[in-house]
C-alpha cells in the first residue's frame, strides 16, 4: 500500500486539503492510499489518521508563535522522527503552514522523500527571501493563484497552478434568500426573522484573533446600530471552532447588557451560509476574506496583532495591502482598517459606505465575479493527480 503523509496547520488548511483526499480515492493508483499526519475534522472525515492535534500549530504572528514554540518544535521533531522511521511515506504533502511545513519538508527531502507543498507562502507580499529555503525543501509547489507560477519558475522551482478549491465549491451566483432560511432553521428562528439588513461578522478562527479584534467588532456593531436608528439590522457571527464559543458568548452578553435591542446571533460554523446571506461583511484578514469575495460581498477588512508583531511584519512586507481580495485585484477594492485604524467609528464609517452606495456594490460584484472565474479549477483533482504522479515516480525509482 502506498503512503501519503500530510500536514495542515489550521482550519483553512483543513478546508483546502479535504477535497484533495476525496479526489485521491477516485484515482485507481491511490484509491487505497494510507494517509496520516496532522489535520482537522474535514481531512479526518476523508480518511486521514491525525497523529497530533492540529490546534498546536494554529497560531498567527511572531509573538504568539514564540509562546507556542516549545510545543511546536517538540511536535515537529516527533513528526520528522516518525516519517523517517516506521511511518516513512512515499510522498509528503505540506498544506500551507509554511513556518512548520518547510522545516519538515527540508528534512524529508534530504532523506530522499519527495515533497509537495500545496499553497505557496506569500513570498510576493513579504519575506521574498524565503524562496531560497523553498527551493531546497520543496520538489514541486502547487499554487492556488495564477500569478505565482512565474515567480517559482524564475527561481528554478517546479510549480503548477491548481486554482483555489473554494472557487469550485462556492457557486457563481449566490442565493441570499435560501441562505437566510438555512440560518433561521439552524437557529430555530421564525420564518423571515432575518428580514432587513444582514451584517456578517467574522472575527477570525484563532483565540488570539478573538482576544484582539472581536471586542472591537462588537463595539462596531453597537456603533453601526446607533448610526441607523429605526433600521432593522441583524448581525450573524459564525463561530469557527467550539473553543471560541465561550469568549464570543462573553462578548455577546456584555454587548446585550449595554444594548438589549441588538440583534446578534452566534452560529456554529456555517461561515458560507452567513456570508451568502449577508448584505455587507466585517471580517478579519485571512482566508475568509477570499470566501467573502467569492460570495460577491462588499466587505471591510480589519486586523490587530501585538505591537511587536506588527513592527516585524511592517519591515518585511512590500505590498500596500494585506487582504486577499485586494492582492488579487492589485488595488484597494475593499477597505482595510488595521492596527490603530481598527476603531469602531472608522469601521462603522466603512460599513455604511457600502450600505449607502448600491452602485459601488454592483461594480465590486462584477469585479469579484471575474476573479471567481479565474480561480475556478478542479483544484482537489489537480492536487491529487500531482500526488499520484509523484507516488508513481517514486515507485518506479524504487523498482529500478
Amino acid at each position: 500500500m502506498s503512503k501519503l503523509a500530510c500536514v495542515a496547520g489550521e482550519p483553512s488548511g483543513d478546508l483546502l486539503a479535504a477535497p484533495v483526499l476525496s479526489a485521491l480515492k477516485q484515482i485507481p493508483d491511490t484509491s487505497n492510499l494510507e494517509v496520516y499526519g496532522i489535520g482537522g475534522p474535514r481531512m479526518q472525515a476523508e480518511g486521514l489518521r491525525s497523529d497530533w492535534p492540529m490546534e498546536t500549530l494554529s497560531v498567527r504572528g511572531y509573538v504568539e508563535a514564540i509562546k507556542q514554540l516549545p510545543a511546536i518544535l517538540k511536535l515537529r521533531k516527533g513528526l520528522i522522527a516518525n516519517l523517517l522511521g516506521d511511518d516513512r511515506p512515499d510522498v509528503y504533502l505540506g498544506i500551507d503552514a509554511p513556518d512548520f511545513n518547510l522545516g519538515v519538508e527540508l528534512a524529508l527531502r534530504k532523506a530522499g522523500i519527495p515533497t509537495l507543498h500545496f499553497v505557496s507562502p506569500s513570498i510576493w507580499a513579504w519575506r521574498a527571501g524565503r524562496i531560497t529555503k523553498i527551493k531546497q525543501a520543496v520538489e514541486r509547489m502547487l499554487c492556488i493563484f495564477p500569478f505565482e507560477t512565474e515567480i517559482y519558475e524564475r527561481a528554478g522551482i517546479s510549480a503548477t497552478y491548481v486554482g483555489h478549491p473554494l472557487a469550485s465549491e462556492i457557486p457563481l451566483e449566490p442565493n441570499p434568500t435560501t441562505a437566510k432560511q438555512r440560518i433561521e432553521t439552524i437557529l430555530n428562528l421564525p420564518g423571515n426573522a432575518l428580514d432587513g439588513t444582514v451584517v456578517a461578522v467574522l472575527p477570525g478562527s484563532r483565540g488570539s484573533e478573538i482576544e484582539l479584534i472581536a471586542p472591537i467588532f462588537f463595539e462596531t456593531i453597537a456603533e453601526l446600530v446607533s448610526r441607523l436608528p429605526g433600521q432593522l439590522i441583524h448581525f450573524v457571527i459564525p463561530v469557527a471552532t467550539p473553543r471560541l464559543r465561550i469568549p464570543l458568548e462573553g462578548l455577546l452578553e456584555a454587548a446585550l447588557e449595554k444594548n438589549p435591542d441588538l440583534h446578534i446571533y452566534l452560529i456554529d460554523g456555517e461561515a458560507d451560509a452567513v456570508l451568502e446571506a449577508a448584505d455587507v461583511v466585517l471580517i478579519a484578514s485571512g482566508t475568509a476574506t477570499l470566501q467573502a469575495a467569492l460570495w460577491k460581498k462588499p466587505m471591510v477588512i480589519s486586523y490587530k496583532v501585538p505591537w511587536l508583531t506588527a513592527q516585524i511584519m511592517k519591515r518585511q512586507g512590500y505590498l500596500p495591502y494585506v487582504g486577499l481580495p485586494n492582492i488579487l485585484c492589485g488595488e484597494f477594492v475593499v477597505p482595510e482598517l488595521l492596527q490603530d485604524d481598527a476603531t469602531p467609528s472608522k469601521l462603522a464609517d466603512a460599513l455604511l459606505a457600502w450600505l449607502n452606495n448600491p452602485n459601488k456594490v454592483h461594480q465590486l460584484n462584477t469585479r469579484f465575479a471575474q476573479m471567481h472565474e479565474t480561480l475556478r479549477r478542479p483544484t482537489g483533482l489537480l492536487v491529487a493527480q500531482a500526488v499520484a504522479q509523484t507516488i508513481a515516480a517514486t515507485k518506479k525509482r524504487t523498482n529500478v
